[in-house]
C-alpha cells in the first residue's frame, strides 16, 4: 500500500508475482480494513480466477479482517515476517516505480483516477529486464492464455 501526504490518502498495490502486472485501487475514504477488504474483494473480481491462487500482505493494519477477504473470494492471505520488505520485493520494487510519479509528498486524494490509471497503464506496458524485454501485459497475457488452453 502506497501511502500519502500526512497519512489521510492511500492506493493499495496488487502486483502479479509472474508478470509484474500491477493493479493500483484508490481509497477514497481511508485505509481501515474494512474498506480495504471491500476494494481487494472488488479487484479480484475482474482478474482471471487462474491467476488468482494467493495475496501476500505486509503487517499493516490493512488486513485484520483477512479472513473476511479469504471467505468472500476463497484466496488464502499470506504475511510477511514485521519488517522485512524483501520478502515483498516485486511489490516494493514497483511501489517504488509508481513513487517516480507520486513522490512521497502528494497528497493522493488529489490525484484524479484518470492519471492513476494511466500511470498503471505506463508500467504495465513498460518493457523489464526480469522479463526478458517483454511487457507486463504481454507476460500476463500469455499465462492466462497458458492456463485456460
Amino acid at each position: 500500500m502506497i501511502v500519502g501526504r500526512y497519512s489521510t490518502s492511500h492506493i493499495v498495490t496488487l502486483v502479479e508475482r509472474h508478470s509484474r502486472l500491477l493493479i493500483a485501487i484508490p481509497l477514497p475514504l481511508d485505509a481501515k480494513s474494512e474498506t480495504v477488504i471491500a476494494a481487494l474483494i472488488n479487484a479480484f473480481k475482474t482478474l482471471p480466477v487462474p491467476m488468482c491462487r494467493a495475496l501476500t500482505w505486509d503487517r499493516g493494519n490493512g488486513m485484520v479482517r483477512h479472513a473476511d477477504f479469504t471467505a468472500a473470494t476463497g484466496i488464502p492471505v499470506f504475511f510477511c515476517d514485521a519488517y522485512s520488505p524483501w520478502q515483498r520485493g516485486t511489490n516494493e520494487n514497483t511501489n517504488g516505480l509508481i513513487r517516480q510519479y507520486l513522490p512521497k509528498s502528494t497528497d493522493l486524494n488529489l490525484t484524479n483516477t484518470t492519471r492513476l490509471e494511466e500511470i498503471v497503464t505506463e508500467l504495465n506496458n513498460r518493457p523489464r529486464r526480469a522479463l526478458k524485454w517483454q511487457t507486463p501485459h504481454e507476460v500476463f497475457n500469455a499465462a492466462v492464455i497458458a492456463l485456460t488452453a
